[in-house]
């Protein structure tokens, strides 16, 4: 599919059709959006702009020659969008071609932030002067996506917190589960400190507007805020999990304990009875009130041991 957005006096106008090209001069486009698009189009595409696209594969390299680079007239840019499914992070590369002024975009799947920009283009015109603004747009709009998602994995990691505080399933699911976000958490700062290097290098690109550096500065200013605060995520998580390996072992020697003092507390009873077990002669062999003594003897090691025990503090 290609969406086409250009200049039609004092609107923003929407085509999705290769045949405007012939009709549609290139001082008035702003911004060409590919998603998945066929072979015909990207071909149309090419020849309007009259540079190469890159392929899903190159878009998916992380060389850094491959993330950014640029030639006498063309910026090529590729980054990853990160789109939550379910637990867990799933991220859709983006490859980005500022030429003349123009913002090609090329892309797999829909974006929510593409689809509020597109509506808000065509909403307020005259914020859209060229491809360099749309390009700073989208990336604002990124980034402030990535914001909440920060603090969507902030907030389950409060709650880990809170369970733990409560001791509520504190279990090795519960430690995977910490694990899982924790992959999260590296996968959300890598995406985010690849546009950190996406927009310093834009920013240093002779092809960028002056007027558009006060925009990006700001922009990687938001940026470095998310990456220390996503640092500090993940230094909790990683509080969080030694806390929860802690209380499992706690919890495995608290068993450990209780089986290891029932071996002790038993083993003089059953010493005793082992003996009046042999078929040889002991003590009280005949008396009818044998059985009595060997199992009043039994209680006295049993409670003897577990004093022993109560006082030196060790149950």
């Amino acid at each position: 599919m290609i969406n086409v957005f250009y200049r039609l006096g004092s609107e923003i106008v929407l085509s999705q059709s290769l045949t405007e090209f012939a009709t549609i001069g290139k001082e008035n486009v702003l911004w060409i959006d590919l998603v998945d698009p066929s072979g015909e189009e990207k071909r149309g595409v090419e020849s309007f702009l009259d540079t190469e696209l890159q392929s899903r594969g190159q878009a998916e390299e992380i060389e850094s020659s491959s993330r950014f680079s640029e030639d006498a007239s063309s910026i090529f840019a590729n980054t990853n969008f990160l789109s939550p499914t379910g637990d867990e992070m799933s991220m859709d590369p983006v490859s980005f071609i500022i030429t003349g002024g123009i913002l090609c975009t090329l892309r797999e799947i829909p974006l929510r932030s593409f689809d509020l920009l597109q509506r808000k283009m065509q909403a307020r015109p005259a914020l859209y002067k060229d491809g360099f603004t749309v390009f700073v747009e989208i990336m604002d709009k990124r980034v402030d996506l990535d914001a909440d998602i920060v603090e969507l994995v902030s907030q389950d990691t409060a709650q880990f917190s809170k369970r733990i505080n409560q001791q509520e399933d504190i279990n090795e699911e519960f430690l995977l589960d910490i694990n899982q976000l924790q992959e999260n958490v590296m996968m959300i700062r890598e995406n985010i400190v690849d546009k950190q290097r996406l927009i310093s290098n834009i920013l240093k690109s002779d092809h960028c507007p002056d007027i558009m550096d006060k925009k990006l500065t700001v922009l990687i200013q938001d940026i470095a805020s998310l990456i220390n605060h996503i640092n500090f995520t993940f230094e909790r998580l990683e509080y969080l999990q030694d806390t929860v390996v802690g209380l499992i072992n706690l919890e495995q020697n608290r068993i450990m304990k209780i089986f290891t003092f029932i071996s002790l507390v038993l083993m003089p009873a059953t010493l005793v009875a082992s003996f009046y077990g042999m078929n040889v002669s002991l003590p009280f062999d005949g008396r009818w009130w044998a059985w009595i003594a060997i199992l009043v003897l039994m209680v006295v090691l049993i409670g003897g041991i577990w004093l022993i025990f109560r006082r030196k503090k060790m149950l």
